[in-house]
């Protein structure tokens, strides 16, 4: 497989249309739909292209794990992108519903904290992966009363789309192509589409745009992880085939000068590096698209999450994959009062010498043991403070 290191492109760049296939998605003045075509490289290494529907502007971008896989650490860790993805998203609606009520921010800081569980055996097939409720710190300085902030932020939250994934409970849905052959699910749901064209041959033909065309630097790794080994969230101990174990996962959302918005993410537990997000508002909302939007990395965040539970599970159960990849929509609905995600639609492409009935429980294991399709089928609420104040979220 080739890497990181030897495709030897930036983390994230915007793609030249006439490069890839043109892709045809559901669209309409509320809905955003996005579809991430991925491939596993190197270890635990994923590249993917990510098409944001309304727009049909494409970006590709990189994946990694820290030592904690085993990983290179060259590229933010799937739970970066979602985390980076959902403050992002959540800024976004707050700048919206501030200029709609004339309010001005005069500075803006966002902490938020996403935490998650994995607890049992791979080996004995109870191995789960869990999501808990999210908890967001807003420091806002505004020329407007605190019940007009209060309201502002309570909107944010009920129109940002990402919230929906953690608030509502979704059945996604999944299909196989299994040694280039579609295979029924088994116990996850079937998809009601077609089976997609591998994306491999896809992501291959991916090629830059000219460097003007978008932000330079859009993804910098701040710091690295300490490689330690025989402690909690150590080198290798994600690999386990036994785990009970809390995720911990920080971002930090501040707006720039030059209007772009940066989210710094820091993963806690286990012990891993700090990256830094930059993210533009896509051009059908008035955004200049320098960066990926907030639901691009977001909708990211999801596919590489499941990819990496398809290869951590494969190497716990010593069945070595010759290739893997996904074919993912994501599909949003913006409201005035709130805003919801339909389920996701993922096509799961493997090729390895095994059967039928080891590709169903590869797919299987891989969506019962992914962070964010767990927070996908639970309800979780997120909890937002405004300095020392909780709030008391409307109800939707």
């Amino acid at each position: 497989m080739p890497s990181i290191e030897s495709i030897g492109h930036a983390l994230v760049f915007k793609v030249d249309a006439s490069s890839v296939p043109q892709v045809n998605l559901p669209h309409d003045s509320n809905t955003v739909a996005i579809r991430v075509q991925s491939r596993a490289l190197e270890g635990m290494q994923k590249e993917a292209i990510v098409h944001y529907g309304p727009t049909d502007t494409t970006w590709r971008m990189v994946c990694d794990e820290g030592p904690y896989l085993n990983g290179t650490d060259l590229a933010p860790f799937p739970l970066a992108f979602y985390t980076a993805g959902m403050a992002f998203s959540f800024v976004e609606e707050l700048l919206k519903h501030a200029e709609t009520r004339g309010i001005t921010i005069n500075s803006l800081k966002v902490t938020q904290d996403n935490y998650y569980t994995m607890e049992g055996s791979a080996l004995r097939g109870d191995m789960t992966g869990g999501a808990k409720p999210v908890d967001i710190d807003v420091a806002l300085d505004a020329d407007a009363s605190p019940e007009a902030i209060r309201e502002i932020v309570k909107q944010a939250e009920a129109t940002s789309p990402p919230q929906s994934y953690m608030r509502d409970v979704l059945r996604n849905t999944f299909a196989i192509c299994f040694n280039d052959r579609p295979v029924p699910t088994k116990r996850v749901a079937p998809s009601p589409n077609p089976l997609h064209p591998d994306p491999e041959p896809v992501i291959d033909t991916a090629t830059p745009l000219d460097a003007d065309a978008y932000q330079a630097d859009i993804i910098t790794k701040l710091s690295a992880a300490e490689t330690v080994f025989n402690v909690e969230g150590g080198a290798g101990s994600s690999l386990q085939s036994e785990q009970k174990r809390t995720l911990h996962v920080r971002g930090i959302a501040t707006l720039r000068d030059d209007g772009l918005k940066e989210v710094v993410v820091q993963l806690f537990k286990p012990l891993g590096s700090t990256f830094r997000f930059l993210s533009d508002d896509a051009a059908d909302v008035g955004g200049q698209e320098r960066a990926p939007s907030g639901l691009a990395y977001l909708s990211a965040g999801v596919g590489f999450c499941f990819m990496t539970q398809i290869g951590r599970y494969a190497h716990i159960v010593k069945q070595p994959l010759d290739s893997y990849g996904i074919v993912q929509d994501n599909i949003y609905h913006y409201g005035d009062d709130v805003s919801v995600a339909d389920p996701v639609d993922t096509h799961v492409y493997v090729r390895f010498d095994y059967n039928d009935e080891d590709a169903q429980k590869l797919v299987d294991m891989s969506e019962q043991t992914c962070f964010l399709h767990a927070a996908m089928r639970t309800s979780n609420r997120t909890r937002i403070k405004i300095g020392d104040e909780e709030l008391t979220l409307r109800q939707l």
